[in-house]
């Protein structure tokens, strides 16, 4: 058979193949409308992991690689995600960290949409003009986000994933503007704690601000050509700025977890994580009994952390993480025990550890 004749199969076969996919995004949207009428979460990790294995499997049977099949039919769920209506809030402008972890979570083909604060994103969602919300949590280098922990306590949605980025600074400026002409520095706080030795050396002016992205908006806007903003690679790319300096960060171990917010947490996938918050009872013992009661189950604590309780001076409650969904029997019997003992407790969500 001669190369054009087999180049013609291949066009007649990406011509099918592409039906086939619009049949099935055309199905994913009908799924999700059926999903808003009973008020039903868009993520079903269960399902997708289903679908992955059996599209792996039948890859085996071809002979071809499983894991690019994976990479494909990851893509098209994303798609067929954004079909369904999957809108995710974030803190921040367009380009900020906090976005680019949406996209890493929910795929390319997610709608997102920009929040001034923290309190808007926990509000988008409990109003659900958005199914879900992503917020960071905690940084490697500069510990947890306090305001996130604090909305986290009064707010009735459920922790539903995780999601770890590793976070890479830039210097970024005007398109004409060179290193040494730059007198100031726009950023988050934490962005800017995180470059200390880079900035230290510039002997600039630290302007915080309440966003990486949201800088280098402003940079832009304001045509400011005696100062920089301190972002992402991407921010730059999307406000069509100059890069001055790249891997600007004190660290390379620059990682910042975010949670996925929803109404509902995730069914259990066989390699969570549940987070809780508590207060313990003023007596002597009370908080390693509670620790003694995860250790007895074999329930491995990864992460403890104290914060005023914002009612008494010097009280706190505790933010504790640990391997195991809610439901399991091990888990459910340490967290029966929390609430027999403790003052209260807030169980803030069960989820698939992040990857």
């Amino acid at each position: 058979m001669s190369i054009k004749n087999l180049r013609d199969k291949i066009d007649e076969t990406d011509s099918n193949i592409v039906k086939l996919l619009a049949e099935r995004i055309r199905i994913a949207e009908e799924i999700g409308k059926e999903k808003e009428k009973r008020g039903k979460q868009i993520e079903d990790v269960e399902r997708e992991k289903i679908v992955l294995e059996k599209v792996k499997n039948i890859a085996q049977r071809e002979q071809i690689n499983q894991d690019g099949i994976e990479g494909i039919y990851r893509q098209i769920i994303a798609i067929s995600k954004n079909m369904q209506g999957i809108v995710v809030a974030f803190q921040g402008e367009i380009g900020a960290y906090s976005e680019e972890a949406a996209f890493r979570f929910f795929g390319s083909s997610v709608k997102v949409k920009p929040c001034e604060v923290l309190d808007d994103v926990f509000n988008t969602v409990e109003k659900t003009d958005t199914e879900f919300g992503i917020i960071p949590i905690e940084n490697s280098l500069e510990g947890s986000i306090s305001r996130s922990y604090d909305l986290l306590l009064d707010s009735n949605l459920k922790v539903c994933g995780e999601m770890e980025l590793r976070i890479n600074h830039c210097l970024i400026a005007n398109p004409r503007v060179q290193l040494d002409a730059v007198k100031k520095i726009y950023s988050h706080p934490q962005a800017l704690g995180q470059c200390k030795t880079f900035l230290k050396h510039l002997n600039c002016e630290l302007i915080p601000t309440y966003d990486t992205a949201g800088s280098v908006k402003l940079v832009k806007e304001k045509h400011i050509t005696n100062g920089g903003a301190v972002a992402s690679a991407r921010a730059a790319e999307i406000y069509d700025m100059k890069i001055l300096a790249s891997e600007i960060e004190d660290n390379p171990n620059n990682f910042t977890r975010f949670f996925i917010l929803s109404k509902k947490d995730s069914p259990p996938s066989g390699n969570d994580k549940t987070s809780i918050v508590f207060s313990v009872k003023h007596k002597p013992g009370a908080l390693y009994q509670f620790l003694n009661e995860l250790a007895k189950r074999n329930i491995n604590l990864t992460k403890i952390e104290s914060r005023p309780t914002r009612q008494k001076p010097w009280e706190y409650n505790f933010y504790l993480d640990f391997e195991g969904h809610r439901e399991d029997k091990a888990s459910q019997e340490a967290l029966r025990y929390l609430e027999e003992t403790s003052l209260f407790v807030k169980v803030l969500g069960s989820y698939p550890k992040a990857k």
